[in-house]
């Protein structure tokens, strides 16, 4: 029994190649990815206050994610075009951080997981921006895929988020 490991974006001699989707049929697909921004009390504040001096930093973020979900494959260069039907970045303030969360929706051939982490990665990144001036010890945790429905492998959950869309 063979139990090596196949990347999908290898070809039998190794090298890197883009996924051929042509003759998969366009179904409705979801991912939805978090994270995290750690930041100071007095950020936490700030934003709270809306007192952070480049702005609304949470608008700001909000859509710079989902701006960024749809450039995917700008970014990455074997990540398929596709249409990105729906986009949702929602943010909240806690003690210590902010929790981000994106949603993503198509009806394509292939799946929007990189499009629902780029979004949260990008979300953070523009947290990080408005509030460095503040607080350069700002620091982007814990981004992850959480749940993935639709396509061939159906739904799943990352172990312990079932039914949350929040870290």
């Amino acid at each position: 029994m063979d139990n090596s490991v196949k990347f999908t974006h290898l070809n039998e001699a190794g090298s890197a190649y883009m996924v051929d989707v042509t003759a998969k049929q366009p179904t409705a697909r979801t991912a939805t990815a978090v994270g995290k921004v750690m930041c100071s009390t007095q950020v936490i504040s700030a934003l709270r206050e809306g007192t952070v001096p480049k702005g609304d930093v949470l608008a700001v973020a909000r859509i710079a994610g989902i701006q960024a979900a749809k450039r995917v494959p700008e970014l990455l260069p074997l990540a398929h075009t596709i249409g990105v039907h729906g986009a949702e970045v929602n943010l909240r303030l806690e003690d210590d951080h902010v929790a981000i969360s994106a949603t993503v929706k198509t009806a394509d051939r292939t799946g929007v997981e990189m499009e629902a982490l780029t979004a949260v990665c990008v979300a953070a990144l523009a947290i990080v921006d408005m509030v460095k001036g503040v607080d350069r010890s700002a620091e982007i945790t814990e981004c992850r895929i959480i749940h993935k429905a639709g396509g061939r492998s159906g739904d799943w959950y990352r172990p312990g988020h079932e039914g949350t869309q929040w870290a």
